[in-house]
């Protein structure tokens, strides 16, 4: 190997490490994350949900007022409609995902994955379920008995060089007759700066 090829060798190399990014994990939990004003990030996603699902648990799963129709007599809970009324290009099932997966936890729920607004949430189940019924070997299933609904809604605003911004989160669990038996919101605000030095 010639100077010319090894000089080019160690150039491209130190190149190629200095754009290299060092990567580390962290805890989705901790305060190590970074938080932005202007998005939702993970750690909005764990406050909303943790309090979505704790108040949805006191106040109507442990109270003892669930009732269900599903096996062992567990509750049957279908999702409808999460709105996102944000400027944000978000999933909501980021937030779903997160409750659906707490509430099957405490054993007194069951979820419908074959029925919803977009169509089901896996077609493979929602086609063996209807295979079934068309067969005779499973029963027409009846409604749910809830069905758990929502809105993200955003609000911004700036003053001099900081901005803030607002997401209420807000959930209602309703009956299969369309009576509301549980609603709550959860608020996060988050302020920041702008760097006085514009890049």
């Amino acid at each position: 190997m010639n100077r010319s090829t090894v000089a080019t060798a160690l150039v491209t190399a130190a190149l190629l490490s200095g754009c290299a990014t060092q990567t580390t994990y962290v805890d989705p939990g901790s305060t190590r994350t970074i938080t932005n004003v202007g998005e939702l990030n993970v750690q909005d996603w764990n406050m909303a949900s943790e309090a979505m699902v704790n108040s949805l648990i006191a106040k109507h799963i442990n109270s003892g007022n669930l009732k269900g129709s599903g096996p062992d007599g567990r509750a049957v809970l279908a999702i409808s409609r999460i709105v996102n009324s944000t400027s944000l290009q978000i999933d909501t099932d980021i937030l779903v995902k997160k409750i659906r997966v707490s509430l099957l936890g405490t054993g007194k729920v069951v979820a419908d994955i074959t029925a919803g607004l977009g169509g089901p949430e896996d077609p493979l189940a929602a086609e063996a379920k209807r295979e079934a019924q068309f067969l005779g070997t499973q029963k027409v299933a009846a409604r749910p008995d809830y069905t758990l609904s929502g809105k993200i809604i955003e609000n911004r605003t700036r003053q001099g060089n900081k901005s803030e911004s607002t997401y209420v989160f807000q959930m209602a669990l309703a009956t299969r007759d369309g009576l509301a038996v549980w609603e709550e919101e959860k608020t996060i605000t988050k302020q920041g700066k702008r760097s006085a030095v514009g890049w």
